[in-house]
C-alpha cells in the first residue's frame, strides 16, 4: 500500500530536462538489449549522467526552503487533486505538479530582494508556494495580492499561509484573474513584480493589461513561468497541446512587441523575465 501511494504522489516529470532524462532512461534500456558498440554505450551513459545530475545538484547547492515553505510543498504532494474540479463551464485538472518548488521559489525570493520589491501580484496561486516564497522576501510593510480562480485551492492555501509569520503579507483574490486584474486597475492598484503563472490561455491578455495599464509600475517586473512548457513551444506544432501552442503564442507575441525586453531563462519549465524598455 505504501508503494502504491508513494508511486501516486510521484511526480511525474513536466519540464524539458525532466523529460529529456525520462527518454534518455528509456534509449539506455533499449541500448542494453541491442548490444550496441561500447563507445556508444559509454556515450549514452554520459549523456545521462549530464542530464539526470542537474537538477539534484541545484536542490542540493540551492538555499535550503523554509520549514514552512516545506511542509506547505509536502501537504500539496499528499493532496489527491485528482479529485478536484473547478465549477463551471471550464473543466480545469489540478496537479502537484503545478506547485513551483524550491528552486524556482528560492530564485522569485532573490529577484524580490534584488529589485526591493514592495507590491506583487500574482497571478495564478494553486496552493500558494510562490506567493509564500515571495512573502518571505518582502519587507514587514510588503503585500501580494494572489489570484486563483479555484475555491479549494484558495482555501488550501489559506490554511498553509497561517502557519507563516509571513502569511499576512498575502491577500488572495479568488476569481477568474481577468476580473479581478481590471478590478485592480479601475482602483488604480500598482505593482513593482508581477508573477503570471496562471491559464496558458490567458497568457497575451495578462501581458497586454500590465503592459498598457498601470498595473505594472514604470519600473516593475514580469515574471512568466512555464515558457519552455515541456519544450513544446521549440517542437514542430502538430507535436504541441492546446497549452503549448499558446505559450509559443505568448513567447512571440512578447518577442515580437518593441516596447518590452525580455529573456527566458530555462529554469524549470522555463521563466521569463519582462520589462518596459
Amino acid at each position: 500500500m505504501t508503494e502504491t501511494l508513494t508511486k501516486i504522489n510521484q511526480p511525474r516529470p513536466v519540464t524539458p530536462l525532466g523529460i529529456l532524462v525520462e527518454e534518455l532512461e528509456t534509449t539506455l534500456k533499449l541500448a542494453k538489449q541491442e548490444n550496441i558498440s561500447p563507445e556508444l554505450a559509454v556515450s549514452l551513459q554520459k549523456v545521462y549522467e549530464l542530464a539526470a545530475g542537474i537538477d539534484p545538484y541545484l536542490e542540493e547547492n540551492t538555499t535550503n526552503e523554509s520549514p514552512e515553505l516545506k511542509a506547505l510543498s509536502e501537504k500539496s504532494a499528499a493532496e489527491d487533486w485528482s479529485q478536484r474540479f473547478d465549477d463551471g463551464e471550464t473543466v480545469r485538472q489540478l496537479e502537484q505538479e503545478m506547485l513551483s518548488g524550491h528552486i524556482e521559489g528560492q530564485t522569485l525570493k532573490m529577484f524580490v530582494s534584488m529589485t526591493k520589491a514592495k507590491r506583487i501580484l500574482e497571478i495564478g496561486m494553486f496552493t500558494g508556494y510562490s506567493a509564500l516564497a515571495m512573502a518571505e522576501a518582502l519587507p514587514a510593510d510588503g503585500d501580494i495580492i494572489a489570484c486563483e480562480v479555484d475555491e479549494y485551492v484558495s482555501e488550501f492555501a489559506k490554511k498553509c499561509f497561517k502557519i507563516s509569520e509571513h502569511g499576512k503579507k498575502i491577500k488572495v483574490k479568488t476569481a477568474p484573474a481577468i476580473e479581478t486584474l481590471k478590478e485592480l486597475i479601475d482602483a488604480k492598484q500598482t505593482f513593482d513584480l508581477v508573477f503570471i503563472d496562471a491559464d496558458k490561455g490567458g497568457y497575451v491578455d495578462y501581458f497586454n493589461l500590465l503592459i498598457e495599464t498601470d498595473l505594472l509600475a514604470k519600473d516593475g517586473f514580469i515574471c512568466v513561468d512555464n515558457t519552455l512548457l515541456q519544450g513544446q513551444p521549440y517542437l514542430p506544432p502538430e507535436k504541441r497541446t492546446a497549452n503549448g501552442e499558446a505559450i509559443a503564442k505568448f513567447n512571440q507575441t512578447v518577442t515580437q512587441d518593441p516596447r518590452v525586453e525580455q529573456v527566458i531563462l530555462p529554469l524549470r519549465d522555463g521563466l521569463t523575465i519582462i520589462k518596459r524598455k
